[in-house]
């Protein structure tokens, strides 16, 4: 470990001295390209899994969606879970109270989220100290991340903790890359820019390419893309989560403090001791997981509006609402009769292809 360690503090070094310009700009590249390979070494390294010492920090998956507190140590984590959902998480004035996974579970329009109090990561929690890589780990399994900042010293925490996850393949707020890319047997590499480039150009992709030893790929730029971008594509592992930051102990700053605050996007402050702001955050919360919520109605009885069975937005249709009532639901599907926004006629007969939209109600006809 201690050399991939040492290889990666010499990659990280080399760059800093490095001056940026269109002479060093290939070999800037490689150099990412080898640092993006190290750190994949590192996550998930060669030969057998992690030892008896590494259990206790994952938990199993409940409810429709799940949020992790990152941040520092001593930043109010354990507080705010303990306020939002009730679970006793351990508090206390000195440092890394946390010292394993703590779950709790809050219902928010219906629908059941997980929080994960995740123990507090340190600078170099990517290169394995503290336990940040379990840590992190963890984080990787969550539809959405609450990094949890003092408002005292926030964008330096907040900086610090995105390197952190950046160099563990956790990309905050951002899509994935709009770049094609394929391997192929034979036929060189293929560069096709649709819009004109001002980092990459073909030295600098077939350089990047060669460190990964591929000599033959199609690319298609769809956009003016970094060195950055071209290497997270050809990794693939890496995970896109959006990111809300909580300003924690606004009781300790002004109100001139707290206006500027504001305006930092992707941001809610926040009093976890004092419970302040509790409703934007969720509000905001809501907006970021991008839950749909369907109401089922039995034949011949009203819609029952306690339980919605809750969607992903990205999977929507008649038949996914199926599968998550059941996996024969969809083999017995006749029709299913809809109300709401996403039909023209109240109530409308649709097929299993139909989209839903938010709070619709749905009755599902199966085959005699």
């Amino acid at each position: 470990m201690s050399t991939i360690l040492e290889k990666i503090a010499a990659i990280e070094s080399e760059m800093a001295r490095t001056q940026k310009n269109k002479a060093t700009s290939a070999h800037l590249g490689l150099l990412k390209a080898k640092l993006a390979k190290l750190r994949r070494e590192l996550i998930s390294p060669k030969g057998g899994g992690g030892g008896a010492g590494e259990q206790g920090f994952e938990v199993a998956k409940t409810g429709d969606a799940r949020v992790g507190f990152v941040g520092f140590p001593s930043v109010g984590k354990s507080t705010l879970l303990s306020n939002l959902a009730g679970v006793y998480s351990e508090v206390a004035a000195y440092e890394f109270t946390t010292l394993t996974t703590v779950p709790g579970c809050i219902k928010y329009k219906g629908a059941k989220i997980q929080l994960l109090d995740l123990p507090g990561i340190i600078e170099g929690a990517k290169d394995g100290k503290g336990r940040g890589r379990q840590v992190i780990a963890v984080a990787r399994t969550c539809n959405l991340i609450f990094m949890v900042l003092d408002c005292l010293k926030p964008l330096g925490h907040k900086k610090l903790l995105e390197h952190e996850l950046e160099g563990f393949g956790i990309r905050l707020n951002k899509k994935p890359p709009n770049i094609y890319f394929k391997r192929k047997d034979k036929g060189g590499v293929n560069l096709n820019a649709m819009v004109p480039q001002s980092e990459l150009d073909a030295d600098m992709v077939k350089t990047i390419l060669s460190e990964y030893k591929i000599h033959n790929a199609d690319i298609t730029l769809r956009y003016d893309a970094t060195s950055d971008d071209l290497i997270d594509v050809i990794e693939g592992n890496r995970i896109y989560i959006p990111c809300i930051y909580l300003l924690n102990k606004i009781d300790q700053i002004s109100i001139e403090e707290l206006d500027v605050i504001y305006k930092i996007p992707h941001c809610v402050p926040i009093s976890a001791h004092h419970r302040w702001n509790f409703d934007d955050l969720l509000e905001l919360m809501w907006e970021y997981l991008q839950l749909v919520r369907i109401y089922t109605k039995p034949k011949g009885q009203l819609p029952d509006y306690s339980s919605p069975i809750v969607l992903n937005s990205e999977r929507t249709s008649i038949q996914d609402f199926c599968n998550k009532l059941h996996r024969t639901i969809a083999k017995e599907f006749k029709y299913a009769l809809v109300w709401g926004s996403s039909v023209k006629h109240q109530p409308q007969k649709v097929g299993i292809d139909h989209v839903l939209n938010d709070e619709d109600v749905v009755q599902i006809v199966k085959k005699v």
